[in-house]
């Protein structure tokens, strides 16, 4: 029980370095911005049809697409820059704990800034799309404009047919929650350990690089650099749905009983390996890490 409240205590040390903090109010507006960009094609195309939406559609059709999410997911670097973070307070706590006690607190830090920065982009979007909305748990006449006569594709907004016809709009945003949230934690966690392991830029470096490796493993980029046949189009999209983590974030990159993509169980147990290697990593690297106090 002790050591729960100096966990809670350091944790809300970091967060106390929040305040006024240029990073961290930077981080927010590149996030409202980048709700308001995506959110704004879905604005116009239901007030051009005079359609209403149902209010967690425009999140749905937003990250539908890997692209997206992985635009989201760099925006997390500006909280995590500092990691590990250590503050005036850092000497005293070391002194009187020892460092498992330390790294869970900046775990449990790491984990509440990905979910509370989820959360912003849900509410960013409801709050834009409120006006023209509904909260029942339907698809919406927009919805179905956008998906089955394929302008969604068209203007960059990806309505999945196949999405709207097996899940309700409440389970398909809880499920695109759940990916982007456990890819975000898989991003954190991976630039802590090479925060730990090189420095802040190898920190960064470290989350670019997986979200490029994702970027390259998209199925059209694929087929257009290696010029893949029709006919192997499918395989392609098959290996990429397996290999890459921002196609195992993306909700119809997925097996719902019809092809041989990964399942949505498969994604959610594969996170949660790679997240807790990286937290095993975080926690052997910190034994050794060497803290310069200016």
């Amino acid at each position: 029980m002790t050591n729960m409240r100096v966990v809670l205590s350091i944790t809300k040390m970091n967060f106390l370095e929040w305040k006024r903090n240029p990073r961290i109010i930077t981080a927010f507006v590149l996030a409202f911005t980048f709700c308001v960009m995506l959110s704004g094609k879905a604005l116009m195309f239901a007030k051009s049809y005079g359609t209403f939406m149902q209010i967690f559609e425009p999140f749905v059709w937003a990250f539908g697409d890997a692209k997206s999410i992985m635009l989201a997911s760099l925006l997390l670097i500006f909280f995590f820059m500092d990691m590990p973070f250590v503050n005036e307070a850092t000497p005293y706590y070391l002194l009187r704990i020892n460092r498992r006690i330390w790294i869970s607190a900046q775990l449990l830090y790491v984990g509440l800034v990905t979910i509370i920065y989820m959360c912003f982009l849900l509410g960013v979007f409801c709050l834009i799309c409120a006006p023209i909305s509904f909260v029942g748990n339907m698809w919406s006449e927009t919805g179905a404009l956008l998906g089955y006569s394929g302008v969604g594709t068209d203007i960059a907004l990806p309505a999945s047919v196949k999405a709207m016809e097996i899940s309700s709009p409440y389970q398909c945003v809880l499920t695109i929650f759940l990916l982007m949230l456990l890819y975000t934690l898989l991003g954190a966690t991976l630039m802590m350990v090479f925060n730990l392991l090189k420095n802040k830029f190898g920190g960064v470096l470290s989350v670019f690089a997986l979200n490029l490796y994702g970027l390259l493993l998209n199925p059209q980029s694929l087929r257009r650099v290696l010029d893949i046949p029709e006919n192997l189009q499918y395989k392609a999209n098959v290996l990429c749905g397996w290999i890459s983590p921002l196609n195992h974030a993306t909700y119809y990159m997925h097996n719902f009983g019809y092809d041989l993509l990964p399942r949505l169980w498969q994604s959610y147990l594969l996170f949660a390996v790679l997240i807790l290697i990286n937290i095993v990593l975080i926690t052997s690297l910190a034994k050794k890490y060497q803290f310069n106090f200016l």
